[in-house]
């Protein structure tokens, strides 16, 4: 993607948030009351998570696990995991914990299609083709995404994520975003089946 079409998918991304933005403040409202009564403070999950060239940024996520569990224990296999608080199993269901991620787009350390950011220490892991993932902007959706996700390994993951940035344009873009709508629509493979091919699980 040359940088004339760089500026393009920041101006898209821009405008379609603004263009959404009554509902996505209205959903988002009734979402953070939701939590609020349910399950308690905070309404919000923050963890660091490795950007553009691995500058680390704090990533935000409506909470759908209880306060007291490890952040980086082992991903949820399934909507019966007991971490899980009950609206949390809703959110994950619909995608709908990732809104606030939005705010990141806004300010320019998240795109609306890319990679998707994962831990700092795991970057450390990758080889050098796998890295490449890290000369773009994370992404709320991707092509990891649509094409899998929780059955994916992180090696499947990272490899689906090379391929976009070496074939990113403003028209594959458009197609992901597409796809991630009826993903969206049709949740399939929300919970992570195996995280690599060697283990079963991540903390």
């Amino acid at each position: 993607m040359n940088p004339l079409s760089t500026t393009f998918v920041r101006i898209f991304d821009i405008l379609a948030i603004a263009m959404a933005s009554p509902l996505i403040l209205v959903i988002s409202a009734l979402i953070a009351i939701a939590i609020r009564i349910t399950s308690g403070p905070p309404v919000l999950f923050t963890q660091e998570r490795a950007g553009m060239n691995l500058k680390p940024f704090n990533l935000y996520k409506f909470r759908t696990m209880r306060t007291d569990i490890d952040p980086y224990g082992p991903s949820p296999k399934n909507g019966d995991d007991p971490r899980l608080t009950k609206i949390g199993k809703f959110l994950r269901l619909t995608s709908l914990d990732e809104l606030p991620q939005l705010w990141h787009v806004l300010e320019g350390s998240m795109t609306l299609v890319g990679p998707r950011p994962l831990y700092v220490s795991q970057a450390r892991e990758w080889n050098d083709r796998q890295k490449k993932r890290l000369s773009v902007k994370p992404g709320l959706t991707g092509l990891a995404q649509i094409s899998g996700r929780g059955s994916l390994t992180i090696e499947d993951k990272l490899e689906l994520d090379v391929r976009y940035v070496e074939n990113r344009s403003l028209i594959f873009n458009a197609r992901i975003l597409v796809a991630t709508l009826f993903k969206v629509l049709r949740p399939k493979d929300i919970y992570e089946k195996k995280y690599s091919r060697e283990q079963d699980t991540r903390g």
